[in-house]
């Protein structure tokens, strides 16, 4: 039964990997502060996490709480710590992962029965929790966790098949039907595109639910994407509501620093680095939680950023069973050499802030749409290495229509590790993005969007309404079910 109370109530169930959980924390946090109720489903490992992540929203009085679910990992044959995607390494774990999730819908259902939430917000890949919510008699919204023009970009792609009218692999083709004269190639598409596989099949059941959803939520804002907006709207039907970005709910520094893991060095030690620099001088290099590079590639990286000449914070991943300092893709006397130009953090880093600090002039980015997004609202531009997921999307996006970015020159779609590149490649677009006339046009370009992101989220801004206009339209349906009850 709905909640007898004025108050709106959403449950937000994100997908259990950090690029996905971290801007559903947000939304949740962005809803609060609209004056709804809203309510995170998190794991025992999790937990403590988002507790921490909402600990600021909460002290402010903000209606804002998690409960929990456990995974049936022992029962999938995964060990009890794999309860992260962050940590499965073979095809097979992942494979087990998804099925352990899909048997969270029993406890879904009874959390719901429990706490009679007027909405539920879940990931798109959580495709079984449409027909949940329906059951239950709420509305299901879906989070998209990109952009519309990705989502846009791939709906064509695969309704057309321009990949399969080309000669060879590596041939541009123009995605059809799409704004823009968009160009991609055969390898620049995820390996389930380019031909049939279990992931096809379940993407198509992701699609599927999603039309019978209630609508769709992105992480976005009108201003930044507004032929893709509203092709999303129009040619896709969706149904769709761009209330981003979210993060921008955060506004003091210790609620930033708190977003995601523990961050692997003092936030102020990080900022009193960047303090000591020119402004645009820095450039960060980050490739977020999921893509591995190899040793080889690693090393590549270094000898570039060494050859740029330009200072750096550079975010590697922490391997435990390697002390610190002695990593094979580490140049030998590298450390002392940068000393003073360059900060190597292993591990977790406060990207947000480090993002925002004047210093920096430039991002090496994966293309995960959480970093382009933190990118353009810090008004920094991007040089783009895709690894695999919708990143080759987003990198278009930002060279093609954005025009704030330059390609670091990746052909390959790959599930984990990156497209190998030289060092010369890393050296060239590293000074590109933040020496000379073309990296000032493109930083003139990334300060007006910063700009407009700002804005967007601002009272009367394109996000600010509608979000408005999504929980009146939720209220309404919550007061028809009330009646019907």
């Amino acid at each position: 039964m709905a909640s007898e109370s004025h108050q709106l109530h959403i449950l937000f169930f994100p997908y259990l990997a950090r690029g996905h959980m971290i801007p559903m924390i947000d939304m949740a946090k962005m809803f609060a502060r609209r004056g709804c109720k809203s309510t995170l489903i998190a794991t025992p490992h999790d937990e403590p996490t988002f507790l921490k992540s909402i600990a600021k929203p909460k002290d402010l009085g903000f209606d804002i709480n998690v409960v929990m679910v456990t995974l049936p990992l022992k029962e999938v044959g995964l060990p009890e710590d794999c309860d992260n995607l962050n940590k499965l390494t073979t095809e097979e774990m992942r494979k087990q992962f998804l099925r352990a999730i899909t048997m969270l819908d029993r406890q879904l259902e009874l959390l719901i029965e429990k706490l009679a939430p007027d909405c539920l917000i879940s990931d798109m890949f959580y495709p079984w929790t449409t027909e949940i919510a329906a059951k239950c008699g709420i509305p299901r919204l879906v989070f998209h966790g990109s952009s519309a023009f990705s989502m846009v970009a791939e709906e064509c792609v695969k309704l057309y098949e321009p990949h399969k009218k080309v000669s060879c692999d590596s041939e541009p083709f123009v995605i059809p039907n799409f704004p823009g004269e968009i160009t991609l190639s055969r390898t620049q598409l995820p390996d389930f595109v380019r031909e049939e596989t279990e992931l096809t099949k379940f993407f198509d059941v992701v699609k599927e639910a999603e039309k019978r959803s209630f609508g769709i939520v992105m992480n976005s804002f009108y201003e930044l994407e507004p032929a893709y907006a509203d092709h999303c709207r129009t040619f896709l039907g969706r149904r769709s509501w761009f209330v981003g970005p979210f993060f921008l709910c955060s506004k003091e520094i210790e609620d930033k620093a708190h977003r995601g893991n523990q961050a692997s060095i003092d936030q102020h030690e990080c900022l009193k680095w960047l303090d000591s620099k020119q402004p645009n001088s820095v450039i960060y290099i980050c490739f977020g939680s999921i893509a591995n590079f190899d040793d080889a590639q690693l090393h590549e990286i270094a000898v570039g950023l060494e050859a740029s000449g330009q200072q750096f914070i550079w975010v590697v991943k922490k391997d435990p069973n390697v002390e610190e300092g002695k990593e094979k893709w580490l140049p030998n006397g590298y450390e002392s050499r940068i000393r003073n130009k360059g900060l190597i953090i292993r591990g977790w880093a406060p990207q947000v802030l480090i993002l925002d600090h004047e210093a920096i002039g430039g991002f090496v980015t994966h293309c995960g749409w959480n970093s382009i997004l933190e990118a353009v609202t810090a008004g920094v531009p991007v040089v783009t290495w895709p690894v695999a997921a919708e990143q080759f999307y987003n990198e278009k996006l930002v060279t093609q229509v954005l025009k704030i970015g330059v390609d670091i020159g990746a052909k390959q779609w790959v599930r984990f590790s990156g497209d190998s590149v030289k060092s010369e490649r890393v050296e060239e677009a590293v000074k590109r993005v933040l020496v000379g006339e073309e990296a000032e046009e493109m930083r003139r370009r990334a300060r007006a969007l910063a700009e407009m992101a700002r804005g967007a989220v601002e009272e009367g801004g394109c996000s600010w309404s509608d979000l408005g206009a999504l929980i009146q339209e939720l209220k309404s349906h919550k007061l028809a079910r009330t009646k019907k009850i």
